[in-house]
């Protein structure tokens, strides 16, 4: 049956694997994977010898048409990233809007997401909220941040650590060094932290314990 899953992955403890991600990745005729060397790991932990096939940014465009004829084919695919729900800050967009554009199934599980753990544990307002990913690196970054100073809703950022005293710099820039923020880092694994506190302060922080692992900065808007 001609059907494209998106399947949430771990995004660090592997039992928040569900056990119909594991079911349907069991199941179907091909996984695609953003590297297949990580999945790997993650597919032999839990004894699936499916067929994979990479599937990433930098081939994704190349590869749509292709993959587009053989699920119209019959085939059942399941789309996996290297952590979390493909398509949120990875690929699947595309994919999904060619599926749909085709008339083939989709269905995503429900499953890990690292923002939503570190925006629920930020002690922050989240009623309303808007997720902003990863930052443009240079073209696009101040006139983003400019723009996003005067966001009143929770705003949540992606980072990694080589950049994020960078960011933070930035914030205190445009948001002003006493905004209020969360940051959290290695959700569900052994080291995992969540430093609470104004721009300031959790730059101090970081500066003082260098950052390691990837990182989810929650942002309080604008309340003036």
């Amino acid at each position: 049956m001609s059907k494209l899953y998106l399947v949430p992955t771990p995004i660090g403890n592997l039992e928040d694997m569900t056990f119909r991600a594991v079911n349907i990745l069991k199941e179907v005729d091909v996984i695609l994977a953003e590297d297949t060397r990580t999945s790997g790991k993650l597919l032999k932990h839990f004894e699936i010898v499916t067929p994979m096939q990479s599937f990433h940014m930098h081939n994704e465009h190349k590869m749509l048409d292709r993959i587009i004829n053989r699920l119209k084919s019959g085939e059942a695919m399941a789309l996996i990233s290297d952590a979390g729900t493909p398509a949120i800050s990875d690929p699947g967009f595309l994919i999904t809007r060619a599926c749909i554009e085709n008339d083939i199934e989709v269905d995503c599980l429900p499953g890990a997401t690292a923002f939503v753990p570190a925006l629920v544990n930020s002690g922050l307002p989240n009623d309303k909220f808007i997720f902003e990913g990863f930052l443009p690196v240079k073209k696009g970054r101040q006139t983003r941040l400019k723009f996003l100073a005067e966001e009143t809703r929770t705003m949540i950022f992606y980072e990694s650590p080589h950049k994020i005293i960078k960011t933070l710099g930035h914030f205190a820039e445009y948001f002003g060094e006493e905004r209020l923020l969360s940051v959290s880092r290695e959700i569900s694994k052994l080291y995992e932290e969540t430093i609470r506190g104004s721009v300031k302060e959790v730059m101090q922080h970081f500066e003082n314990k260098p950052p390691k692992g990837e990182f989810v900065i929650i942002v309080s808007g604008n309340q003036n």
